[in-house]
Protein backbone atom coordinates (compact mmCIF):
# COMPACT_ATOMS: atom_id res chain seq x y z
CA UNK A 1 0.00 0.00 0.00
CA UNK A 2 0.72 3.46 -0.90
CA UNK A 3 0.68 6.32 2.15
CA UNK A 4 -2.93 7.39 0.61
CA UNK A 5 -3.93 3.52 0.14
CA UNK A 6 -2.92 3.14 4.41
CA UNK A 7 -4.79 5.98 5.64
CA UNK A 8 -7.76 4.90 3.82
CA UNK A 9 -7.30 1.36 5.30
CA UNK A 10 -7.13 2.98 8.80
CA UNK A 11 -9.85 5.28 8.77
CA UNK A 12 -12.24 2.48 7.13
CA UNK A 13 -10.59 -0.49 9.68
CA UNK A 14 -10.22 1.11 12.92
CA UNK A 15 -12.81 3.34 14.61
CA UNK A 16 -11.65 7.22 14.99
CA UNK A 17 -13.98 8.60 17.40
CA UNK A 18 -12.84 12.02 15.95
CA UNK A 19 -15.17 10.77 12.97
CA UNK A 20 -17.83 8.65 14.60
CA UNK A 21 -17.99 9.60 18.19
CA UNK A 22 -18.48 7.52 20.90
CA UNK A 23 -18.15 3.88 19.59
CA UNK A 24 -14.95 4.43 18.95
CA UNK A 25 -14.37 5.47 22.86
CA UNK A 26 -12.91 2.69 24.85
CA UNK A 27 -13.24 3.16 28.64
CA UNK A 28 -10.06 0.88 29.95
CA UNK A 29 -6.11 0.84 28.71
CA UNK A 30 -6.19 -2.85 28.07
CA UNK A 31 -5.70 -2.43 24.29
CA UNK A 32 -2.97 0.27 25.18
CA UNK A 33 -0.97 -2.13 27.08
CA UNK A 34 -1.16 -4.59 24.80
CA UNK A 35 0.36 -2.45 22.34
CA UNK A 36 2.75 -1.07 24.98
CA UNK A 37 4.51 -4.70 25.22
CA UNK A 38 4.16 -5.60 21.96
CA UNK A 39 6.23 -2.44 21.18
CA UNK A 40 8.35 -3.30 23.95
CA UNK A 41 7.62 -0.23 26.17
CA UNK A 42 8.78 2.70 23.57
CA UNK A 43 7.87 5.29 26.23
CA UNK A 44 10.23 4.02 28.73
CA UNK A 45 13.32 5.26 26.43
CA UNK A 46 12.32 9.33 26.10
CA UNK A 47 11.38 11.37 28.99
CA UNK A 48 7.87 13.51 28.24
CA UNK A 49 5.80 16.10 29.42
CA UNK A 50 2.31 15.04 29.33
CA UNK A 51 -0.44 18.17 28.85
CA UNK A 52 -4.16 17.45 29.66
CA UNK A 53 -7.02 19.96 29.80
CA UNK A 54 -10.35 20.93 28.09
CA UNK A 55 -9.21 23.80 26.03
CA UNK A 56 -5.87 25.14 25.26
CA UNK A 57 -3.92 21.83 26.07
CA UNK A 58 -3.09 22.36 21.90
CA UNK A 59 -1.57 25.42 21.99
CA UNK A 60 0.29 24.62 25.21
CA UNK A 61 1.93 21.40 23.51
CA UNK A 62 3.00 23.54 20.76
CA UNK A 63 4.30 26.33 22.49
CA UNK A 64 6.49 24.21 24.92
CA UNK A 65 7.44 21.93 22.22
CA UNK A 66 8.63 25.02 20.11
CA UNK A 67 10.55 26.73 23.15
CA UNK A 68 12.56 23.34 24.04
CA UNK A 69 13.02 23.85 20.02
CA UNK A 70 14.93 26.63 20.25
CA UNK A 71 16.65 25.42 23.37
CA UNK A 72 18.31 22.81 21.89
CA UNK A 73 16.75 19.73 22.66
CA UNK A 74 15.32 17.31 20.22
CA UNK A 75 11.77 17.42 20.67
CA UNK A 76 8.74 14.78 19.96
CA UNK A 77 5.56 16.33 20.10
CA UNK A 78 2.44 14.54 19.99
CA UNK A 79 -1.06 16.18 19.20
CA UNK A 80 -4.79 15.47 17.82
CA UNK A 81 -7.20 15.85 16.16
CA UNK A 82 -5.39 16.62 12.70
CA UNK A 83 -6.50 19.00 10.77
CA UNK A 84 -4.99 18.43 7.17
CA UNK A 85 -2.60 15.42 6.97
CA UNK A 86 -2.81 12.71 9.28
CA UNK A 87 1.41 13.28 9.76
CA UNK A 88 0.52 16.46 11.84
CA UNK A 89 -0.28 14.42 14.92
CA UNK A 90 3.25 12.95 14.82
CA UNK A 91 6.41 15.43 14.75
CA UNK A 92 9.89 15.69 16.00
CA UNK A 93 11.61 18.83 16.17
CA UNK A 94 8.67 20.45 13.79
CA UNK A 95 9.07 17.52 11.52
CA UNK A 96 6.09 15.08 10.41
CA UNK A 97 6.62 12.03 10.59
CA UNK A 98 7.92 10.65 7.13
CA UNK A 99 4.72 8.62 5.10
CA UNK A 100 7.09 6.15 4.33
CA UNK A 101 7.45 5.83 7.83
CA UNK A 102 3.69 5.52 8.18
CA UNK A 103 2.89 3.04 5.38
CA UNK A 104 6.11 0.54 7.14
CA UNK A 105 4.58 0.88 11.08
CA UNK A 106 0.96 -0.42 8.92
CA UNK A 107 2.21 -2.61 6.88
CA UNK A 108 4.60 -4.58 9.63
CA UNK A 109 1.73 -4.97 12.07
CA UNK A 110 -1.33 -5.17 10.54
CA UNK A 111 -1.62 -8.50 11.18
CA UNK A 112 -1.49 -7.42 15.22
CA UNK A 113 -3.98 -4.70 14.42
CA UNK A 114 -6.36 -6.91 12.84
CA UNK A 115 -5.99 -9.35 15.86
CA UNK A 116 -6.46 -6.85 18.46
CA UNK A 117 -8.85 -4.43 16.92
CA UNK A 118 -7.29 -1.24 18.67
CA UNK A 119 -8.96 2.21 17.78
CA UNK A 120 -7.74 4.78 15.23
CA UNK A 121 -6.77 7.19 18.88
CA UNK A 122 -4.59 4.00 20.00
CA UNK A 123 -2.80 3.13 17.09
CA UNK A 124 -1.77 6.42 16.78
CA UNK A 125 -0.51 7.09 19.90
CA UNK A 126 1.51 3.76 19.75
CA UNK A 127 3.01 4.73 16.88
CA UNK A 128 4.30 8.42 17.81
CA UNK A 129 5.76 6.52 20.96
CA UNK A 130 7.53 4.14 18.83
CA UNK A 131 8.72 6.97 16.23
CA UNK A 132 9.90 8.96 18.92
CA UNK A 133 11.89 5.92 20.31
CA UNK A 134 13.68 5.14 17.41
CA UNK A 135 14.55 9.09 16.94
CA UNK A 136 15.39 9.43 19.81
CA UNK A 137 14.30 12.37 21.41
CA UNK A 138 15.52 14.39 24.11
CA UNK A 139 11.77 14.85 25.61
CA UNK A 140 8.49 14.38 23.53
CA UNK A 141 5.43 16.73 24.49
CA UNK A 142 1.97 14.72 24.39
CA UNK A 143 -1.19 16.14 24.73
CA UNK A 144 -3.53 13.95 26.08
CA UNK A 145 -6.59 13.30 23.58
CA UNK A 146 -9.64 13.35 25.80
CA UNK A 147 -10.15 13.20 29.50
CA UNK A 148 -6.64 11.72 31.52
CA UNK A 149 -6.78 9.39 33.25
CA UNK A 150 -8.06 6.29 30.92
CA UNK A 151 -6.90 8.25 27.88
CA UNK A 152 -4.10 6.17 25.93
CA UNK A 153 -1.27 8.52 26.47
CA UNK A 154 -1.83 7.91 30.07
CA UNK A 155 0.89 4.90 30.35
CA UNK A 156 3.32 8.01 30.24
CA UNK A 157 5.54 7.92 33.38
CA UNK A 158 6.41 11.92 32.34
CA UNK A 159 8.59 14.34 33.97
CA UNK A 160 6.14 17.18 34.03
CA UNK A 161 2.46 17.19 34.05
CA UNK A 162 0.53 19.96 32.81
CA UNK A 163 -3.69 20.55 33.19
CA UNK A 164 -4.50 23.84 31.51
CA UNK A 165 -8.04 24.06 32.68
CA UNK A 166 -11.48 22.64 33.17
CA UNK A 167 -14.45 23.65 31.16
CA UNK A 168 -18.16 21.67 29.94
CA UNK A 169 -16.80 19.01 27.25
CA UNK A 170 -17.18 15.33 26.22
CA UNK A 171 -19.33 15.06 29.62
CA UNK A 172 -21.17 11.78 28.47
CA UNK A 173 -17.73 10.19 29.18
CA UNK A 174 -15.47 12.68 31.59
CA UNK A 175 -18.64 13.21 34.17
CA UNK A 176 -21.58 15.94 34.09
CA UNK A 177 -19.94 18.55 36.80
CA UNK A 178 -16.33 20.34 36.19
CA UNK A 179 -15.57 18.35 39.69
CA UNK A 180 -16.28 15.26 37.85
CA UNK A 181 -14.52 16.14 35.00
CA UNK A 182 -11.41 17.06 37.12
CA UNK A 183 -11.12 14.15 38.70
CA UNK A 184 -10.51 12.58 35.11
CA UNK A 185 -8.22 14.81 34.06
CA UNK A 186 -6.29 14.73 37.35
CA UNK A 187 -5.26 11.14 36.54
CA UNK A 188 -2.49 12.27 34.66
CA UNK A 189 -0.99 13.14 37.59
CA UNK A 190 1.79 10.64 38.75
CA UNK A 191 3.90 9.91 41.85
CA UNK A 192 6.44 12.86 42.96
CA UNK A 193 5.83 14.44 39.30
CA UNK A 194 5.37 17.81 39.37
CA UNK A 195 2.30 19.06 38.01
CA UNK A 196 1.21 22.35 36.98
CA UNK A 197 -2.28 23.60 36.43
CA UNK A 198 -2.99 26.96 33.87
CA UNK A 199 -6.40 28.02 35.81
CA UNK A 200 -7.62 28.09 39.20
CA UNK A 201 -11.32 27.07 39.53
CA UNK A 202 -13.54 27.10 42.92
CA UNK A 203 -14.37 23.95 41.85
CA UNK A 204 -11.61 22.16 40.57
CA UNK A 205 -8.49 23.66 42.68
CA UNK A 206 -9.31 20.82 45.85
CA UNK A 207 -9.27 18.13 43.42
CA UNK A 208 -6.14 18.97 42.13
CA UNK A 209 -4.58 19.74 45.73
CA UNK A 210 -5.86 16.57 46.89
CA UNK A 211 -4.71 14.40 44.24
CA UNK A 212 -0.88 16.16 44.38
CA UNK A 213 -0.71 15.29 48.00
CA UNK A 214 -1.80 11.57 47.31
CA UNK A 215 1.00 11.44 44.82
CA UNK A 216 3.52 13.78 46.69
CA UNK A 217 3.22 15.30 43.88
CA UNK A 218 4.37 19.03 44.06
CA UNK A 219 1.38 21.80 41.84
CA UNK A 220 1.78 24.77 40.75
CA UNK A 221 -0.99 27.24 39.89
CA UNK A 222 0.05 28.87 36.73
CA UNK A 223 -2.75 32.26 37.17
CA UNK A 224 -1.59 32.30 40.86
CA UNK A 225 2.14 33.16 39.90
CA UNK A 226 1.79 35.08 36.20
CA UNK A 227 -0.40 37.21 34.99
CA UNK A 228 -0.30 39.04 31.49
CA UNK A 229 -2.74 42.57 31.92
CA UNK A 230 -3.28 42.97 28.15
CA UNK A 231 -1.80 42.50 24.79
CA UNK A 232 -1.81 44.04 21.71
CA UNK A 233 -1.02 43.34 17.78
CA UNK A 234 2.36 44.56 15.95
CA UNK A 235 2.52 45.90 12.99
CA UNK A 236 3.84 42.41 11.32
CA UNK A 237 1.02 40.50 12.82
CA UNK A 238 1.50 39.12 16.20
CA UNK A 239 0.87 39.44 19.63
CA UNK A 240 2.67 41.45 21.86
CA UNK A 241 2.52 41.33 26.18
CA UNK A 242 4.10 42.41 29.20
CA UNK A 243 4.37 39.10 31.38
CA UNK A 244 4.53 39.90 35.26
CA UNK A 245 5.76 36.91 37.72
CA UNK A 246 4.25 37.71 41.08
CA UNK A 247 3.95 41.22 40.35
CA UNK A 248 7.63 41.84 39.14
CA UNK A 249 7.78 42.40 34.82
CA UNK A 250 9.69 39.30 33.96
CA UNK A 251 8.60 39.07 29.64
CA UNK A 252 9.04 42.35 28.61
CA UNK A 253 7.71 43.57 24.69
CA UNK A 254 7.49 38.96 24.99
CA UNK A 255 6.22 38.22 20.79
CA UNK A 256 3.84 35.29 20.12
CA UNK A 257 2.80 34.32 16.73
CA UNK A 258 -0.79 33.28 17.85
CA UNK A 259 -3.05 35.86 18.18
CA UNK A 260 -5.56 34.75 19.90
CA UNK A 261 -6.59 37.05 23.42
CA UNK A 262 -7.32 33.92 25.29
CA UNK A 263 -3.60 33.08 24.47
CA UNK A 264 -2.42 34.79 27.44
CA UNK A 265 -3.54 32.34 29.52
CA UNK A 266 -1.97 29.58 27.74
CA UNK A 267 1.46 31.69 28.11
CA UNK A 268 1.24 32.00 31.62
CA UNK A 269 0.96 28.24 31.78
CA UNK A 270 3.94 27.41 29.65
CA UNK A 271 6.29 29.89 31.39
CA UNK A 272 5.53 28.14 34.40
CA UNK A 273 5.54 24.97 32.80
CA UNK A 274 9.39 25.94 31.44
CA UNK A 275 10.20 27.32 34.92
CA UNK A 276 9.30 23.34 36.36
CA UNK A 277 11.57 22.15 33.44
CA UNK A 278 14.40 24.19 34.80
CA UNK A 279 14.24 22.44 37.83
CA UNK A 280 14.67 19.14 36.30
CA UNK A 281 17.68 19.96 34.31
CA UNK A 282 16.36 21.45 31.53
CA UNK A 283 18.22 24.78 30.06
CA UNK A 284 16.32 27.07 28.80
CA UNK A 285 17.77 30.82 28.20
CA UNK A 286 15.05 33.71 28.57
CA UNK A 287 16.00 34.49 25.32
CA UNK A 288 14.79 30.57 23.38
CA UNK A 289 11.55 31.32 25.82
CA UNK A 290 11.38 34.60 23.20
CA UNK A 291 12.12 32.50 20.17
CA UNK A 292 10.29 29.84 20.69
CA UNK A 293 7.10 31.75 21.37
CA UNK A 294 8.15 33.97 18.42
CA UNK A 295 8.17 31.23 16.07
CA UNK A 296 5.50 28.83 17.61
CA UNK A 297 3.88 28.26 13.97
CA UNK A 298 7.21 28.06 11.83
CA UNK A 299 8.29 25.77 14.62
CA UNK A 300 5.85 23.02 14.87
CA UNK A 301 3.06 24.20 11.99
CA UNK A 302 0.12 24.82 14.00
CA UNK A 303 -3.09 25.93 12.43
CA UNK A 304 -6.16 26.93 13.10
CA UNK A 305 -6.24 28.88 16.76
CA UNK A 306 -7.56 32.42 15.46
CA UNK A 307 -5.99 32.06 12.13
CA UNK A 308 -6.44 34.99 9.84
CA UNK A 309 -7.32 33.48 6.38
CA UNK A 310 -7.69 37.04 4.16
CA UNK A 311 -8.20 40.45 4.37
CA UNK A 312 -10.75 42.71 3.18
CA UNK A 313 -12.77 41.20 4.51
CA UNK A 314 -10.68 39.87 7.26
CA UNK A 315 -11.77 36.08 7.69
CA UNK A 316 -10.91 34.27 10.81
CA UNK A 317 -10.70 30.58 11.67
CA UNK A 318 -10.54 29.04 14.88
CA UNK A 319 -10.95 25.68 16.50
CA UNK A 320 -12.72 26.59 19.50
CA UNK A 321 -15.76 24.20 19.97
CA UNK A 322 -16.87 24.02 23.69
CA UNK A 323 -18.46 26.70 25.69
CA UNK A 324 -15.41 27.63 27.06
CA UNK A 325 -13.65 27.92 23.93
CA UNK A 326 -16.62 29.75 22.12
CA UNK A 327 -16.86 32.30 24.45
CA UNK A 328 -13.14 33.32 24.24
CA UNK A 329 -13.99 33.32 20.38
CA UNK A 330 -16.84 35.42 20.97
CA UNK A 331 -14.91 38.13 23.14
CA UNK A 332 -12.13 38.15 20.47
CA UNK A 333 -15.02 38.66 17.73
CA UNK A 334 -16.30 41.68 20.08
CA UNK A 335 -12.51 43.31 19.98
CA UNK A 336 -11.55 42.80 16.34
CA UNK A 337 -12.70 46.36 14.89
CA UNK A 338 -15.59 45.30 12.05
CA UNK A 339 -18.69 46.88 9.94
CA UNK A 340 -20.67 43.21 9.64
CA UNK A 341 -20.26 39.93 11.25
CA UNK A 342 -20.74 37.10 9.14
CA UNK A 343 -20.55 33.59 10.34
CA UNK A 344 -19.94 30.34 9.09
CA UNK A 345 -20.49 27.81 11.53
CA UNK A 346 -20.94 23.62 11.85
CA UNK A 347 -20.90 21.54 14.99
CA UNK A 348 -20.66 17.70 15.79
CA UNK A 349 -24.01 15.67 16.03
CA UNK A 350 -23.19 14.63 19.91
CA UNK A 351 -22.26 18.00 21.51
CA UNK A 352 -25.56 19.97 22.16
CA UNK A 353 -25.30 23.13 20.77
CA UNK A 354 -27.99 25.32 22.95
CA UNK A 355 -25.64 26.70 25.48
CA UNK A 356 -23.33 27.52 22.72
CA UNK A 357 -26.08 28.97 20.89
CA UNK A 358 -26.81 31.53 23.60
CA UNK A 359 -23.31 32.82 24.34
CA UNK A 360 -23.13 33.68 20.02
CA UNK A 361 -23.48 36.75 18.11
CA UNK A 362 -27.22 37.94 17.84
CA UNK A 363 -26.30 40.27 15.68
CA UNK A 364 -24.52 38.26 12.71
CA UNK A 365 -25.54 37.01 9.20
CA UNK A 366 -25.34 33.38 9.70
CA UNK A 367 -24.52 30.05 7.28
CA UNK A 368 -24.75 27.10 8.69
CA UNK A 369 -22.73 24.42 7.11
CA UNK A 370 -21.75 20.83 7.64
CA UNK A 371 -18.09 19.03 7.96
CA UNK A 372 -17.57 16.01 5.94
CA UNK A 373 -17.33 13.80 8.67
CA UNK A 374 -20.21 11.07 9.82
CA UNK A 375 -20.52 12.41 13.15
CA UNK A 376 -21.16 16.24 11.88
CA UNK A 377 -24.33 17.36 12.35
CA UNK A 378 -26.94 17.94 9.50
CA UNK A 379 -27.04 21.64 8.86
CA UNK A 380 -30.41 21.86 8.18
CA UNK A 381 -30.99 20.14 11.82
CA UNK A 382 -28.27 22.71 13.41
CA UNK A 383 -30.28 25.78 11.58
CA UNK A 384 -33.35 24.33 13.11
CA UNK A 385 -31.80 24.62 16.66
CA UNK A 386 -30.30 27.87 16.41
CA UNK A 387 -33.68 29.19 15.20
CA UNK A 388 -35.06 28.37 18.50
CA UNK A 389 -32.24 30.34 19.90
CA UNK A 390 -33.10 33.43 17.35
CA UNK A 391 -30.08 33.16 15.24
CA UNK A 392 -31.42 32.57 11.62
CA UNK A 393 -29.67 32.65 8.58
CA UNK A 394 -28.66 30.26 5.31
CA UNK A 395 -28.39 26.70 4.84
CA UNK A 396 -25.18 25.88 3.16
CA UNK A 397 -23.85 21.91 3.58
CA UNK A 398 -20.57 22.73 1.40
CA UNK A 399 -17.99 24.14 4.01
CA UNK A 400 -16.08 25.96 1.28
CA UNK A 401 -19.43 27.10 -0.75
CA UNK A 402 -20.55 28.47 2.56
CA UNK A 403 -17.55 30.12 3.02
CA UNK A 404 -17.25 31.72 -0.85
CA UNK A 405 -21.09 32.81 -0.23
CA UNK A 406 -20.08 35.13 2.98
CA UNK A 407 -16.78 36.36 1.71
CA UNK A 408 -18.60 37.64 -1.75
CA UNK A 409 -21.03 39.26 -0.01
CA UNK A 410 -18.87 41.03 2.65
CA UNK A 411 -17.70 43.97 2.53
CA UNK A 412 -13.73 45.29 2.72
CA UNK A 413 -14.45 46.41 6.41
CA UNK A 414 -16.61 43.29 7.84
CA UNK A 415 -15.56 40.23 9.23
CA UNK A 416 -16.35 36.77 8.34
CA UNK A 417 -15.65 33.89 11.11
CA UNK A 418 -15.64 30.18 10.17
CA UNK A 419 -15.41 27.72 12.92
CA UNK A 420 -17.91 25.62 15.77
CA UNK A 421 -16.10 22.54 15.05
CA UNK A 422 -12.48 21.65 14.35
CA UNK A 423 -13.92 19.73 11.29
CA UNK A 424 -15.28 22.57 9.48
CA UNK A 425 -11.85 24.57 10.40
CA UNK A 426 -9.82 21.70 8.88
CA UNK A 427 -11.86 22.41 5.64
CA UNK A 428 -10.68 26.19 5.18
CA UNK A 429 -7.24 26.16 6.70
Amino acid sequence: MNYKETLDYLFKSLPMFQRVGKVAYKSDLGTTLELDRHFNYPHRNFRSVHVAGTNGKGSVSHMLASVLQEAGYKTGLYTSPHLKDFRERIRVNGVPIGENEVVRFVADNRELFERIRPSFFEMTVAMAFHHFEQERVDVAVVEVGMGGRLDSTNILDPILSVITNIGHDHMEYLGSGLAEIAGEKAGIIKNKVPVVIGESGSETDAIFIERAAEKGSDIYFADRVYSIPYSFLTPDGKQSMNVYRNDSLVYKDLILDLLGLYQRKNVATVLMSVEQLGKTGYTIPVDRVYNGLANVTVNTGLLGRWQVLGHQPLVVCDSGHNLEGIKSVVSQIYQTPHKRLWMVFGMVSDKNPDPIFDVLPGDATWFFTRAQIPRAMDAHMLAGKAAIKGLTGEVIPSVKEAVEKAKSLAGPDDLVFIGGSTFVVAEVV
